[in-house]
């Protein structure tokens, strides 16, 4: 059964009616709970550091180049050029407290570049990196890291303003931030090269994003759907306002990603109602691949449980997989969008007005 595709409206919805930011605070590198982190220029750029009422500067090339943090209690120990600082928090910005490029990297693990401000602190004794980056960034970040080579641009558009909806709508995942790093949130890494797809598929799509009685949707996307999307009722979590359908896709289901998997009955029964947390918790356990969907039949075989099962995660949303087989096949971003969130528009981000605007708007109603 093929989906028909429906008009997708475009509008420019009131001020009122969309979250205003255009940057988002990101946590990143939680996954290896660091104790020590370091921090340098990624260009020619000096960083301004702000700590304990102290001002100082890692400039590239000098002796101050690299800032050590580590973590002792609940106190940062900032180390430069032989000198050491005591301190709670740590703010990290351009010359004029703009974004910066720079990089971040916990020692004999990795490096990764960023650009925008950064904060540190300590929460539950490790070092809590946080990122305040422009929105378009972080969507170009969020395609890069989460698309397959060789994507169609326009899958890559519509991945590009899914992404930006769940940032503008999806806040609030985290206490100390608004979006973790990892795929619980979106999975992000460094910024793609300038002119790259994922960085046209991003610029070609800036401000749009998906929207439902007129307000934003925290759309969600998922690797493969098995030929069918499910719906956040299907998996026991909340729908966030916009309802979800299921959609039929032909190449998805003509084409399917099978798996199979032996469970034992303790962690079978956590998977009861095919729900998402039972899902989560055993792939915790066992490892990321243990049920890679939600979408199984299981059968009691002695003392264990055969999982049969098709598609690859959650299985909500946009159909990464789905939506490279429209494009390839000659559908617009518009289309697919308008394939995996029926009922839906397209709206703009609306910036927050400058100071002047407010106050204008206050004296002349």
């Amino acid at each position: 059964m093929r989906c028909k595709w429906m008009p997708l409206l475009l509008t420019i919805l009131p001020s009122s009616s969309l979250a205003n930011s255009q940057s988002v605070r990101i946590g990143v590198l939680g996954i290896f709970h660091p104790h020590q982190l370091t921090l340098s220029s990624s260009d020619r750029d000096a960083i301004v550091v702000t700590a304990s009422g102290q001002t100082f500067f890692l400039q590239p090339g000098s002796p101050t180049e690299r800032l050590q943090i580590r973590a002792s209690g609940d106190i940062l120990l900032l180390s430069l050029a032989g000198k050491e600082i005591r301190t709670r928090e740590l703010h990290a910005a351009g010359r004029n407290q703009d974004a910066a490029n720079f990089v971040l990297g916990v020692p004999g693990k990795l490096e990764r570049k960023y650009r925008g401000t950064l904060d540190v602190k300590i929460v539950d004794g490790v070092l809590l990196p946080v990122i305040t980056m422009d929105l378009e960034s972080a969507v170009a970040s969020v395609v890069q890291a989460e698309s397959l080579a060789g994507t169609p641009l326009e899958a890559l558009k519509a991945q590009a303003v899914v992404t930006r909806s769940y940032f503008v709508a999806g806040a609030g995942r985290h206490a100390e931030f608004d979006f973790c790093d990892l795929t619980h949130c979106q999975f992000l890494r460094e910024a793609p090269r300038p002119g790259s797809p994922a960085a046209r598929a991003a610029e070609a799509t800036r401000d749009l994003i998906i929207t439902f009685d007129d307000k934003p949707v925290a759309a969600m996307f998922t690797r493969s759907c098995g030929g069918h999307t499910l719906t956040p009722a299907d998996i026991g979590i909340p729908s966030g306002g916009y309802p979800y359908f299921s959609v039929v896709r032909d190449f998805c289901y003509k084409n399917t990603v099978r798996w199979s998997r032996r469970l034992t009955a303790k962690d079978a029964a956590v998977l009861s109602d095919h729900r998402e947390a039972g899902r989560l918790a055993v792939d915790r356990r066992l490892g990321w691949n243990a049920v890679p969907s939600n979408n199984f039949k299981e059968q009691k075989s002695g003392t264990e449980f055969i999982l049969e099962g098709v598609g690859q995660g959650h299985g909500v949303g946009l159909c990464q997989r789905g939506a490279r087989a429209m494009a390839e096949e000659g559908a617009g971003f518009h289309e697919i969008i308008n394939n995996y969130f029926p009922n839906t528009s397209l709206g703009h981000v609306v910036p927050h007005p400058p100071p002047e605007s407010r106050m204008e708007r206050q004296l002349h109603p």
